[in-house]
């Protein structure tokens, strides 16, 4: 196979008038990462839409510090970022909004020209490619079809590519989730709604209730994914950024010291793509990753049962 190279950041930024800053570069036209926490943060003077599209919601700008410390590996060195504003949408993509754009463009996904996709046996405690499985059928044809309301998975990253392309959006750099995902004002809690999986008794995140893969309490009320926004939204408005299913990022996954030392990035058929916001298979003995800083990835031809995307949107 072809194999191509991109880098990660290609224009570094002069601070020549800034003896004392912290070096930064372009990581993308919406985003400049820095290595430390700049000591003048500059305003961003962008006024909102005017009107945001319906169901989506405007992400302010601003600085983020990016990962963790108290995280794994793969979530270290923390780095600042300054993030340019964006429209996300509110929710995973839907069942029904995947279907809007298979009707309109008759579009065959990946786990559908293969045959099967991926499922995680509940009885054998494996991972097994079922056949006949796909967005219509996310655990199987004999699980039955999954209902309008579901985020829509057995979507690989080259899939949700090209739902993006025809929606007029695209797939969000993981640094645009993770800056939303933090409420875009830095906000240092586990999750985005606060440090606490519940409030009052209820829950606000889907995830495994017991230890995995051995038994689900299912106290959230779902084994498995449930209908998009059922437990509530972030105080910047999205719902589903911690729990329900994996959701796809632009970027090829790489370590955070390749990122900011802008090591290039050769893309071949094992590269994986970022997910982020963890899934309903997800608990904190086996895949805390439902936490703000919390990072997976998968190969871009994946089709999972709990990974879906979202989309995000220039203003």
């Amino acid at each position: 196979m072809q194999q191509r190279t991109i880098f990660i950041g290609l224009i570094a930024l002069s601070a020549a008038c800034q003896p004392d800053a912290p070096k930064h570069f372009v990581y993308s036209p919406t985003i400049t990462v820095f290595e430390s926490e700049p000591e003048q943060k500059m305003a961003l003077v962008i006024l909102p839409p005017k009107q945001v599209p319906d169901g989506m919601v405007y992400v302010p700008g601003g600085y983020t510090q990016m990962g963790s410390n108290e995280g794994l590996d793969q979530e270290k060195p923390t780095f600042w970022v300054l993030v340019k504003p964006f429209l996300m949408d509110q929710h995973e993509v839907t069942v029904r909004e995947f279907r809007a754009f298979v009707k309109a463009t008759g579009f065959k996904t990946e786990a559908e020209r293969f045959g099967d996709a991926g499922v995680f046996n509940d009885t054998t405690e494996e991972w097994k490619l079922v056949e006949g499985t796909n967005w219509q059928f996310p655990y199987g044809p004999a699980s039955g079809p999954a209902a309008d309301n579901m985020p829509a998975t057995q979507v690989s990253w080259n899939d949700a590519q090209a739902y993006a392309k025809w929606a007029g959006k695209r797939l969000p750099r993981e640094i645009e989730w993770e800056h939303a995902a933090r409420n875009a004002n830095n906000s240092r809690t586990l999750y985005p709604f606060g440090n606490s999986l519940t409030n009052n008794g209820t829950f606000l995140a889907n995830t495994w209730n017991g230890k995995f893969p051995d038994y689900d309490e299912v106290k959230d009320g779902y084994h498995r994914a449930a209908p998009v926004g059922t437990f509530g939204k972030s105080p910047l408005g999205l719902s589903d950024m911690s729990g329900n299913v994996w959701e796809w990022c632009e970027d090829p996954k790489v370590s955070y010291t390749d990122l900011l030392k802008q090591t290039p990035v050769t893309i071949t058929a094992q590269t994986e793509r970022v997910q982020r916001g963890g899934s309903y298979l997800c608990e904190p003995g086996w895949c805390h990753g439902y936490r703000v800083s919390g990072r997976s990835g998968s190969t871009a031809e994946s089709s999972l049962m709990h990974v879906g995307f979202r989309c995000v949107k220039d203003v």
